[in-house]
């Protein structure tokens, strides 16, 4: 969908009215992220998560409804209609399949133990073979249905790794903050997901700024600041604790998106330099596919890092927890005295200390793979600050092109 808007809006407005319209466009996007977690929230909590699913039937129909009564085709398409075109029906089986196939893998890996399982196993094969093959036959077709030949720019290029990593830190922090909130803080879903809605807002203020500093500033320099905001947020994270209120995690998302408001806009304006306008849908079309693809990847990474690490630390708690560590036996003998006031018996009341002490260690150990993976993000982005500088940088007065979200 993504795609096709941008591309509607292009062949609708005149050059020097894209930016407005591409800016009101991005406006649009990011609200509707901003509203998403807190309606979706409200709804688990007060009636059932299906209907997150349902929502979407009466929006899915007004679209229909106004897509039909006030898009119209450019006069280069209606023009077209009745030829035929050749599909590259093979690649795009080999993109559906190995993207789905891949999915599976990402979405299961974890819970199956990867490749311990013979499950995921097959489905990596699969994908692997199928995206390897794609990747060979859309480079020498001659009507492609993704354009990967468009790599050989280095602009392109560098954009669509900058793009894939987005999409891991984008996505991957959206499902952190509001699982550390409800699992290890007791938040409920609607307040986690109002933790994230005063970001999205920020964004979305920030939007019409960045799209006018794009054309007066280095569109490079605008990226490096953006990946230092981001980075110097993710660190700041890192002092993740079970005693803060609600009021930092959301002073904390609003820091993070900050920085994201400096990335998205400069590097859909750098992916294009060098790019032949009839080729804009292409560079959309990738660029929101592989963002999207980082966030799948990132989500199931960190999915996966956050377990292992949680084992990791608890393990290394428990090698502690001993008659011969003061500490613990200090904490033990406290809850001890605890349950013994509440009226449980001798047995009984050490029984339910030792559950409780490593019901604590298990909360620790967590919160510390939650301080770990948010340490990790924020030294991955750190290191992609300083090359925005390989990317060639338009020329002054060019035409900003469609940004992608």
């Amino acid at each position: 969908m993504g795609p096709s808007e941008q591309a509607i809006l292009a062949d609708t407005f005149p050059p020097k009215k894209r930016g407005q319209a591409f800016a009101m466009y991005g406006m649009a996007v990011v609200v509707a992220p901003a509203i998403g977690p807190t309606l979706g929230g409200w709804i688990t909590d007060n009636y059932d998560w299906r209907w997150i699913f349902f929502i979407n039937v009466p929006v899915g129909i007004l679209s229909l409804l106004m897509t039909n009564r006030v898009v119209e085709d450019p006069p280069h398409l209606r023009g077209m209609k009745g030829k035929k075109f050749n599909i590259d029906y093979i690649g795009l089986s080999l993109l559906a399949i190995g993207i789905g196939t891949l999915q599976i893998v990402l979405d299961k890996g974890q819970e199956d133990d990867w490749f311990g399982s013979n499950f995921i196993t097959t489905f990596f094969i699969i994908a692997v073979v199928c995206l390897v093959s794609l990747a060979i036959w859309e480079w020498f077709h001659p009507a492609p249905i993704m354009e990967l030949r468009l790599l050989k720019n280095r602009n392109f290029a560098a954009s669509t790794f900058f793009n894939f990593i987005l999409g891991l830190v984008l996505f991957g922090t959206t499902v952190l903050i509001p699982q550390f909130l409800q699992l290890q803080m007791g938040y409920s879903a609607q307040q986690a997901g109002m933790a994230l809605s005063p970001g999205r807002f920020v964004m979305m203020l920030m939007m019409p700024l960045t799209g006018f500093l794009v054309t007066k500033v280095d569109p490079r320099k605008l990226i490096m600041v953006g990946f230092g905001i981001m980075s110097l947020a993710l660190y700041h994270m890192t002092n993740l604790n079970l005693q803060l209120d609600f009021k930092t995690f959301v002073w904390w998302r609003i820091f993070q998106v900050a920085g994201l408001a400096f990335i998205f806009i400069p590097i859909s304006t750098l992916s294009y330099v060098g790019i032949p306008m009839t080729k804009n849908n292409q560079i959309s079309g990738i660029s929101n596919f592989i963002r999207n693809l980082g966030g799948s990847v990132g989500i199931s990474l960190l999915t996966t890092f956050l377990a292992r690490q949680a084992q990791t630390h608890q393990s290394n708690m428990v090698s502690h927890a001993t008659p011969y560590d003061a500490p613990f036996r200090n904490l033990l003998n406290g809850s001890i005295a605890s349950m013994t006031a509440a009226g449980a018996g001798p047995v009984r009341a050490v029984q339910q200390a030792y559950t409780q002490v490593m019901g604590l260690i298990a909360v620790q150990a967590t919160t510390l793979a939650y301080v770990n993976a948010f340490y990790v993000i924020a030294i991955l982005v750190a290191c992609l600050i300083p090359l925005p500088l390989l990317l060639k940088r338009p020329k002054a007065g060019g035409e900003a092109p469609p940004p992608g979200h």
